[in-house]
C-alpha cells in the first residue's frame, strides 16, 4: 500500500515537516517519486520510520542513526539491535532506582552523604557511556567481521595468535585491551589451576566478553599505564593490537615490563604501514576530506618500529608474520568497516551512504572484487633480568 506524505506523517504520529526533513538528508527516502515530485511511501518505510524514532529515544543522533541502518539487513535485525540497546537502557534504569534506595535509606538513618551524592551523581553520567559503549563494541565487531568473510589465509587472526603463544608455562596471564573476547572464544587451552585475566579500559567491552566467555576468566577495567598488580605477578601478558592506541608508550611498557616476572613473555600483534590500504584509498577517492583514523597508528608502534621500541624494555624480541589478504566481492561490508573507524568519515558522509554505497558497488561491479592488503605481525618480548628503574 502506498501514502502520500501527509498520510504517511499522520499514521506514524509525527509531522509532516519531520518526514520531509528525513527526506531532505537522505535518512528517509519515500520509495516513489512522481514525476511532478510527489512522495509515496510504502509499509518498507514505516519499517525504517520505526527504526529511527526508537533510536532517536535511545539518544542516538541521526548521523549515528544513519550509519546503524545501514548495517541491519532485515527487520528481525533491526529489531534485535532495539532489543539489546532497551535491555542496556533498563539495566542503566534499575542502576539508577537501586542507586537512589540505598541513599534514600542512608540520608533517613545517617543525613546528608557527599559520598553517595558523588555515587548517584556517577550512575547518572553513565547514561552517555551506554551509547558510546554499544558504538564501540559494534565498531570492533564490523571490522572483525570483514576479515572473518574475506581472509584468504585459512587459518584466521585469533587461532594463529593462539597457535604462537607457549601456554606450557603459563599460570597467570594478562590481556591488556581484550575487546570483547575473540582471542579466547574457540580456545581449547584448559584454565585448571591457572589465572587469566582480561583486561579492557572499556567497561561495555569487558561486559560484552564476559558475556561470551564465562566465568571462567577473571575481568577487570585496566588503563595499561596503571596495571594494578605487584611486580613479577605474570608470567605472559597480550597486547593484541592495543599498544599504538597507549597515549603514554614509554609509561604502559614500563608497566608490563614491572608485573611480567622475570623471563616472562610479551605477546604484542600490530600492524604495518600498508595494512588496508586500499581501504583508504576507496575512501579518499570518493571524498579527499575522509580520515579513517586520526593518527597514524603504526608509526606509534607498528611493523616497521616494534622491534626497535620493544628492544629498550625487553630482550629476544622475535617478529613473526601473518600473510593474508582480502577478496572482497560485496559492497556493504566495506562501507559498514568504513563507517566503523576512528576518523571523519561518518561526519563527511553524513547524508551521503547510500552514494558513498553506489560508488563502492560499481568498482566492484567494474572489477570483480577489490583485494585488500593485509600486513599484520606479532611480537614476542621475553622480559629482561634486572627491572628497569
Amino acid at each position: 500500500m502506498m501514502y502520500t506524505t501527509g498520510k504517511f506523517a499522520k499514521l506514524a504520529n509525527v509531522s509532516e515537516r519531520t518526514i520531509r526533513y528525513y527526506d531532505k538528508i537522505g535518512l528517509l527516502k519515500p520509495s516513489i517519486i512522481q514525476d511532478n515530485g510527489y512522495r509515496k511511501y510504502n509499509d518498507n518505510d514505516f519499517i525504517r520510520l520505526q527504526n529511527i524514532l526508537i533510536l532517536k529515544k535511545l539518544g542516538f543522533s541521526l548521523e549515528e542513526i544513519e550509519t546503524i541502518l545501514l548495517d541491519q539487513s532485515s527487520w528481525v535485525d533491526s529489531l534485535q539491535t532495539q532489543m539489546e540497546l532497551v535491555t542496556q537502557k533498563i539495566k542503566y534504569f534499575q542502576n539508577i532506582k537501586d542507586t537512589l534506595a540505598k541513599t534514600i535509606e542512608i540520608v533517613k538513618n545517617q543525613g546528608i552523604s557527599t559520598e553517595k551524592t558523588l555515587e548517584l551523581l556517577a550512575v547518572l553520567s553513565k547514561d552517555d557511556q551506554l551509547i558510546n559503549q554499544y558504538k564501540n563494541s559494534k565498531n570492533l565487531r564490523v571490522r572483525i567481521h570483514l576479515h572473518h568473510l574475506y581472509s584468504t589465509n585459512p587459518v584466521e587472526w585469533f587461532s594463529w595468535l593462539r597457535q604462537q603463544i607457549n601456554f606450557s608455562h603459563v599460570n597467570r596471564l594478562l590481556e591488556v585491551g581484550c575487546g570483547n573476547g575473540d582471542l579466547w572464544v574457540e580456545s581449547k587451552i584448559d584454565l585448571r589451576n591457572r589465572e587469566f585475566f582480561l583486561s579492557d579500559i572499556s567497561q561495555g567491552m569487558l561486559e560484552d566478553a564476559q558475556q561470551r566467555l564465562g566465568e571462567q576468566f577473571s575481568y577487570m577495567s585496566i588503563d595499561i599505564e596503571q596495571i594494578p598488580f605487584k611486580i613479577d605477578f605474570f608470567d605472559c601478558v597480550i597486547a593484541n593490537h592495543v599498544l599504538f592506541y597507549v597515549k603514554d608508550l614509554d609509561k604502559g611498557l614500563k608497566e608490563i615490563q614491572r608485573v611480567l616476572k622475570s623471563n616472562g613473555v610479551l605477546y604484542a600483534s600490530t600492524y604495518s604501514n600498508v595494512h588496508m590500504k586500499e581501504i583508504t584509498q576507496l575512501a579518499k577517492e570518493f571524498d579527499p576530506r575522509i580520515t579513517l583514523s586520526h593518527m597514524n597508528l603504526p608509526e606509534r608502534f607498528g611493523k616497521e618500529n616494534g622491534e626497535e621500541i620493544l628492544s629498550h624494555y625487553f630482550q629476544n624480541v622475535e617478529r613473526r608474520d601473518y600473510a593474508d589478504t582480502l577478496v572482497i566481492d560485496q559492497a556493504k561490508p566495506i562501507v559498514d568497516y568504513i563507517v566503523s573507524c576512528h576518523g571523519n568519515q561518518n561526519e563527511i558522509l553524513s547524508g551521503r551512504i547510500e552514494e558513498f554505497y553506489s560508488f563502492i558497488k560499481k568498482k566492484i561491479d567494474d572489477q570483480g572484487s577489490i583485494t585488500v592488503t593485509k600486513e599484520a605481525c606479532l611480537f614476542i618480548a621475553t622480559n629482561k633480568c634486572g627491572k628497569l628503574n
